[in-house]
């Protein structure tokens, strides 16, 4: 499952894969422009995205992180959306992942620099969706969820998809045990990532 977190509409999608093949289940947004009380808001998100979870039962849920902006305040809220989406998730005991936006763009249409008509058609014409939804935020969700599948299912980038979450110290080797390590280990296993001078 993959969420595009916003503060008006929240973008999701939900995929399905089976071996290499992978269908769209489904493609939508939470409407919260009409919700006035930021705190009911907050409430709101986490009880749709729970129910959304509950509904279509992913094994793993992925979030745009938030992108830095000039605008502290809007950049608050987003992140308090954002960290509510995700307590819903993790309290229904899902792995959650976090891909920043350029990452996700990149991945979809293979610029980072994309717009959001741009990575709908790709996300579109990739799933085969006939009747593309009349707001980008269902697509942008749905393109957080094709990029953390090519993340995960490429060997080329699973190195990537395990350091996700860098915000949190997270990634798939921080969420399990004894997955943290010591920067010589480190060092030791990628002598190519030192930069000496």
């Amino acid at each position: 499952m993959g969420i595009d977190p916003g503060t008006n509409y929240m973008g999701y999608g939900v995929l399905e894969v089976e071996g290499r093949t992978v269908r769209s289940v489904v493609l939508g947004e939470i409407d919260l422009h009409k919700v006035s009380d930021p705190y009911a808001k907050l409430r709101y998100i986490f009880e749709r995205v729970g129910s959304l979870i509950e509904q279509y039962n992913p094994r793993e849920v992925a979030l745009e992180s938030p992108f830095f902006g000039e605008n502290v305040q809007s950049m608050l809220k987003l992140g308090r959306a954002q960290g509510v989406a995700m307590a819903a998730a993790l309290s229904r005991d899902r792995q959650v992942f976090e891909y920043a936006p350029m990452r996700i763009k990149q991945a979809i249409t293979g610029r980072g620099s994309a717009t959001k008509e741009q990575v709908a058609s790709i996300v579109c014409r990739t799933l085969q969706v006939d009747e593309p939804p009349k707001r980008l935020d269902a697509t942008d969700g749905m393109a957080v969820a094709l990029c953390h599948y090519y993340m995960v299912s490429s060997p080329i980038h699973q190195a990537l998809a395990d350091e996700r979450a860098k915000g949190l110290g997270g990634g798939k080797k921080g969420a399990t045990k004894g997955g943290s390590k010591s920067w010589a280990k480190f060092l030791a296993e990628h002598p190519d990532r030192e930069i000496k001078g």
